[in-house]
């Protein structure tokens, strides 16, 4: 758990860099490169929880 929060910790924040990148250079690689960093963290959340949801479920079924 701490792993998990640690590396989307620091992906949310290599996600900010290339956006404050973006704004102190005006090149949309950075803002393209911000926002891949962004989505791709934000669906491994979205797996993270599906597994400790399932987790969880699991002696339900």
């Amino acid at each position: 758990m701490l792993v998990f929060r640690l590396v989307f910790g620091l992906l949310l924040l290599a996600g900010l860099l290339c956006f404050a990148a973006f704004v102190a250079s005006g090149r949309p690689v950075w803002r393209q490169r911000g926002m891949v960093i962004v989505k791709w963290t934000l669906i491994a959340a979205v797996g993270f929880v599906a597994v400790i949801l399932l987790e969880r479920l699991t002696p339900l079924l």
